[in-house]
C-alpha cells in the first residue's frame, strides 16, 4: 500500500537479528537484500512522484518486489532452521 514501509526488517520483524547477522556475514543474502532495497527505493520514488512512470511499469516493479520478498523470506526460513533458530510468538530465538 502507498506510504507503508516495505523495508525487510519491517516486513519480517521476527527475523530482525538473523537479518542483521546475514547482512554482515552472508554474501548471497547481501546481494538479494541490496537488490530488494534498490527496487523498494525506486518504487517509493515513483509513489512520491519523484520519478514519473507509467502505471504498467510501476506495477511491474511492485511484482518484482514481491518476488524478491518471497525469496528473502524463504532464505530467512532456511537459514533459521539451519542455525537452530526457532520462531515463537513472532520472534526468532536460538
Amino acid at each position: 500500500m502507498f506510504g507503508e514501509p516495505h523495508d525487510i526488517p519491517h516486513e519480517f520483524p521476527e527475523y530482525r537479528d538473523l537479518i542483521d547477522t546475514l547482512q554482515t556475514h552472508h554474501i548471497e543474502f547481501q546481494g538479494i537484500y541490496a537488490d530488494y532495497h534498490a527496487l523498494d527505493q525506486e518504487i517509493r520514488d515513483i509513489e512520491q512522484n519523484i520519478e514519473p512512470v507509467s502505471d504498467f511499469y510501476a506495477e511491474t516493479l511492485k511484482k518484482k518486489r514481491v518476488i524478491l520478498k518471497d525469496e528473502i523470506y524463504a532464505f530467512l526460513r532456511a537459514q533459521s532452521s539451519q542455525h537452530g533458530y526457532v520462531v515463537e510468538n513472532n520472534l526468532v530465538t536460538c
